[in-house]
């Protein structure tokens, strides 16, 4: 039987279970395989040092097996009985490597390891674990990387920009403390961390516990900024915004592959009461407590309820709750742009109509679809009455289900607020519109049975064209970017900052932007794109 062809034996399993509990035990086969007494040769550098010729079965893997925290003989151990198996190893790191396999290091050793190294890898570099090189010896072949093996993550296939693709974050950087000041792409990494830190904040969110809520918020907001994985307790090093009881929800999944706190939170009676009763368009948490408190625990019974008075939003929500709580598509989105566009420019033509929220920072789903509306050179009766005719213009045509139209009560010279969540004082329209599938590219509209058309929940802001960078930049998002955005213009800059206006506390100025740009200039950060804000 050829040697290229040996499966792992048994003797192989326990040699090489004996090295990785005893690495200083010199195992190596090479050193067996000669009888009398042994000499010392030359260390050889480069990737041409001698070995017995084997035959090489997986021409496109060239693999590289790290020393670090392995030791030599380990590691001369592994390489021999790898190429025994049939792959090709490596003594040296050279350009034709293609995969680097490690032990007991983490994403942020290795990546440390290559920027000492001054090595310049390629996209395409894997950096695994060494249980993958394992698995595939057992298996006779390379077996499939999955998310276990890799110490870093490489999928950029969701990101709006291909030129992440060509650019991967080989080089460890010293994570910024606010979101404002990271780069925080839809290719989140660490979904299972973050997706617990958002049920823990949320159930704080609903005890009014704003402390806790916003540590977890911020948590996740800062693993959702990271180019790689978390695998182990050692990757949170040097993370910011990770505290005690963040790292012990961390260290358990990373164990038991699920937190038994937010285990507990999803089968809490409250918190799948309050879930429920605030997916209700314009239920808020108190009337989510009223309802708790009065027995109630599903809509059905609310509804049913004669003793129970609702606003008209309440009942706005109640009567297109199944089309409200499906998720709007991109698609749907683009039709509901349509709509607004047409009608804005009815009577201005001249108004810039912008889409702003989640999907302005690239989402392909949403729950509502808000939109900017400003005109350049227009008088304040102009901007006043616009609303007021897009919203008599939709009655006629019959495509309005709601609306709450709420007055501008915004003034030039008040400072901006100081609060990090406040909203802003411009005139707009809380409402929602009936969207026939027809104007829907077809295929791509999320319908039910029997119906011609979707109720789809709108935002339309009307802002003064001066403040046109400022309510862009608020309203595009994500929550935690502009409270993080606003925080930093406060403490780092001594600015205040809002959707109104940035005042400079030191000059005692309004400072002026014509775009988000120069918005950031002023605050002295880079220029973070809206696809770059999901934080």
């Amino acid at each position: 039987m050829k040697e290229g062809s040996l499966s792992l034996t048994s003797g192989d399993t326990d040699r090489w279970h004996r090295q990785k509990h005893q690495k200083l035990l010199p195992m190596d086969p090479l050193q067996m395989a000669h009888s009398g007494p042994r000499k010392k040769r030359p260390r050889q550098m480069g990737a041409s040092m001698v070995s017995p010729p084997h035959d090489i079965k997986f021409r496109d893997l060239v693999l590289y097996i790290l020393e670090k925290k392995m030791g030599t003989t380990r590691r001369a151990f592994l390489m021999e009985l790898a190429r025994r198996k049939g792959f090709r190893v490596e003594n040296e790191l050279s350009d034709s490597v293609t995969h680097i396999v490690a032990e007991n290091n983490s994403g942020s050793d290795v990546l440390e390891w290559l920027q000492v190294q001054n090595v310049k890898a390629s996209s395409q570099l894997e950096l695994l674990d060494i249980s993958w090189l394992i698995e595939s010896m057992e298996a006779g072949k390379p077996v499939e990387v999955t998310g276990k093996h890799q110490l870093v993550r490489r999928d950029y296939s969701a990101s709006p920009n291909p030129e992440l693709q060509k650019t991967p974050p080989l080089v460890v950087k010293k994570i910024p403390l606010y979101a404002c000041q990271r780069r925080t792409t839809l290719n989140n990494f660490n979904h299972i961390f973050t997706d617990a830190f958002e049920v823990l904040a949320e159930n704080y969110e609903f005890k009014e516990n704003e402390i806790s809520s916003a540590t977890f918020m911020r948590a996740a907001s800062v693993l959702k900024s990271l180019p790689f994985t978390i695998i182990s307790m050692k990757d949170t090093e040097g993370i910011p915004c990770l505290g005690d009881k963040v790292k012990c929800v961390i260290e358990e999944i990373i164990e038991d592959g699920e937190s038994s706190e937010v285990k507990a939170v999803l089968n809490d009676e409250r918190y799948q009461s309050f879930k429920l009763f605030t997916s209700v368009f314009g239920v808020g948490l108190k009337t989510s407590e009223k309802w708790f408190r009065m027995g109630f625990r599903t809509l059905s019974k609310i509804k049913s309820d004669k003793t129970l008075k609702f606003t008209q939003m309440q009942k706005a929500g109640f009567l297109y709750y199944e089309d409200l709580v499906s998720c709007v598509t991109r698609a749907e989105a683009e039709a509901v742009g349509v709509l607004v566009k047409e009608a804005v420019w009815a009577f201005l033509p001249d108004a810039f109509v912008t889409m702003t929220g989640g999907f302005r920072r690239g989402k392909k789903i949403g729950h509502d679809v808000d939109f900017l509306i400003t005109i350049p050179g227009s008088t304040d009766e102009e901007e006043e009455q616009l609303l007021p005719k897009v919203i008599n213009l939709w009655q006629r045509k019959e495509l309005l289900l709601y609306y709450d139209l709420v007055e501008s009560t915004f003034e030039k010279l008040k400072l901006p607020s100081r609060k990090v969540d406040a909203l802003d004082h411009f005139q707009k329209c809380f409402l929602i519109l009936k969207l026939h599938h027809q104007r829907v590219d077809s295929g791509k509209c999320s319908q039910q049975e029997g119906k011609t058309w979707k109720a789809i929940r709108v935002d339309l802001v009307m802002c003064p064209y001066e403040r046109r960078a400022f309510a862009l930049l608020g309203w595009t998002g994500s929550r935690q970017f502009e409270r993080d955005l606003r925080r930093y213009a406060t403490h780092e800059r001594k600015m205040i900052l809002d959707n109104h206006a940035l005042y400079d506390k030191t000059k005692k100025i309004f400072l002026k932007a014509e775009s988000e740009e120069e918005i950031f200039a002023h605050l002295g950060l880079d220029y973070i794109e809206p696809w770059e804000r999901n934080a």
